[in-house]
């Protein structure tokens, strides 16, 4: 569990639907989704929030809780794609929702560390991204510079620098926006999990489950904010990558490095502080893998070994990991879910940087309902000229799942003798009667591995115990329970 998930006590969680409609219904309860929200309940908009699981649960709550403008080498590659002025577009955005982020904190007593950002060359192989990043920077509007000695002690071969970034625990703002949109006549109901969406009489009506029952609810308009879009029409399951990457936290007897840091090559290394309850904690993340298609545990031991050799006598408290999805032309997609459907819309592919983009996805959500625009929007448009840049990427990345797919369905019938470890899981058989067997804390589970998705065959996450869909990233607890999409069910009790 993450460090701002431990270390927090859970609001009172409201489970009953009441009112099956709404002008807006928002089906996610992370930041983009509450922002979304808040801001439309400010309007006077009748809003309901439908979380399937609990807010912050998914992705915001396992962020590394960075709000930077400066964000790894993502500028040079949009710069490198789409010129210079897209990313400068893709950078007011950003500067847009990080400064509502942070005045909202302000106002709200929402703690935030204000830090300066890196990108840095930990490698004399690094120095060249390095360096262009910090001209995309320069050609985006930002002022960074170039950092010779950052005085850290881990290897660094230079780096660029952005002042005055901010870093903070996301879960008190849920709490804060939550307390907002109640108080203005909202709704958030967990537990309920979003199945489908159908167009009727010039409204929405999505169908869900809480719990054994099946409800309806309608409203005026819908926003999908929920990491992979859970409709598969508009097709962005194929111009998203999903990649899960992981956080360790540590407690260190030294001193703890105060900027924001990670590195502009792989493996990748991002390192910030933390304030806990009794001092503070080191967090570094990395060993990230396109899901499904890896169990990370000898990038995560080297993880914790590079925390341990560079922060001696460091002691690790938590692990964790996130979701995040890589479009295939480096831009959020926000808006219609389908060319011209002014009923529906979405909110993806933050490529890790998903809290300052996230709020930007908000204002521009919420000011097209209420009628509004913001000049950047065309940076993070859901459909734009801009996607032929990422045609070759999406040839490759389907050219990928197609692979898996068939892979999944020939290598079971390899294992036909081997069984499950004493805490971990295999999939096995003939592909007319394959099953996913695993074993955690002593209790055995067998279940279908055919993702309810595509049909794709899941492949076991030994780093997080959990069944993982390397077509899409569709995951599952061990028992085959949902935890996140696209896929919108569990994986079926095993015949």
């Amino acid at each position: 569990m993450s460090l701002w998930l431990a270390e927090r006590s859970r609001q009172n969680a409201k489970t009953n639907l009441g009112q099956p409609f709404a002008d807006v219904v928002v089906v996610g309860a992370g930041i983009t989704g509450l922002t979304t929200a808040v801001l439309l309940a400010r309007a006077g908009k009748d809003v309901l929030v439908l979380e399937a699981r609990s807010p912050g649960a998914v992705t915001t709550g396992n962020t590394t809780g960075k709000i930077s403008l400066l964000q790894g080498t993502v500028l040079s590659k949009i710069v490198s794609h789409h010129g210079a002025d897209v990313a400068r577009d893709y950078v007011q955005g950003n500067r847009e929702g990080q400064d509502w982020l942070l005045h909202y904190c302000e106002a709200n007593g929402v703690a935030v560390q204000r830090e300066d950002a890196y990108t840095y060359a930990q490698s004399a192989g690094e120095v060249e991204a390095a360096r262009a990043e910090l001209a995309a920077c320069r050609l985006a509007g930002l002022d960074a510079e170039w950092d010779d000695d950052a005085e850290v002690p881990f290897p660094y071969h230079g780096g660029v620098r952005l002042a005055n970034q901010a870093q903070f625990d996301p879960m008190p703002l849920l709490d804060s926006l939550i307390d907002e949109l109640t108080t203005r006549g909202g709704r958030l109901v967990e537990g309920v999990r979003v199945q489908g969406l159908s167009h009727r009489k010039g409204r929405v009506r999505l169908t869900a489950r809480t719990g054994d029952a099946k409800v309806d609810v309608d409203a005026a308009q819908c926003v999908l904010a929920t990491g992979m879009p859970i409709l598969d029409r508009g097709g962005y399951f194929a111009r998203l990558k999903p990649n899960r990457s992981y956080c360790l936290a540590f407690e260190v007897p030294g001193a703890i490095t105060r900027p924001m840091f990670i590195s502009a090559g792989a493996p990748t290394r991002s390192v910030r502080y933390a304030p806990a309850g009794d001092g503070e904690r080191l967090i570094v993340a990395g060993a990230s893998h396109v899901v499904g298609r890896k169990s990370p545990t000898a990038e995560l031991e080297e993880l914790s070994s590079w925390a341990r050799e560079h922060y001696p006598g460091a002691t690790q408290t938590h692990q964790w990991s996130a979701q995040d999805y890589t479009p295939v032309d480096h831009l959020p997609y926000v808006g219609s879910i389908l060319p011209g459907d002014e009923k529906v819309f979405i909110a993806t592919g933050f490529n890790k940087w998903g809290l300052a983009a996230g709020v930007a996805a908000a204002l521009v959500l919420s000011g097209r309902i209420l009628g509004g625009r913001m000049d950047w929007s065309k940076a993070f448009a859901a459909w734009s000229p801009h996607e032929i840049a990422g045609v070759t990427s999406a040839v490759r990345a389907n050219l990928e799942v197609a692979l898996h797919m068939a892979k999944g369905w020939v290598v079971p019938a390899t294992r036909l003798g081997r069984e499950a470890s004493t805490d971990g899981g295999v999939v096995k058989g003939l592909p007319w009667h394959m099953e996913a067997q695993c074993t955690i804390d002593g209790v055995a589970h067998r279940v279908s591995p055919v993702c309810p998705h595509l049909g794709g065959i899941v492949n076991w996450n030994d780093a997080d115990k959990s069944w993982e869909c390397p077509l899409h990233g569709s995951r599952f607890a061990p028992d085959g329970t949902l935890l996140e999409g696209p896929a919108t069910r569990g994986l079926t009790a095993s015949s």
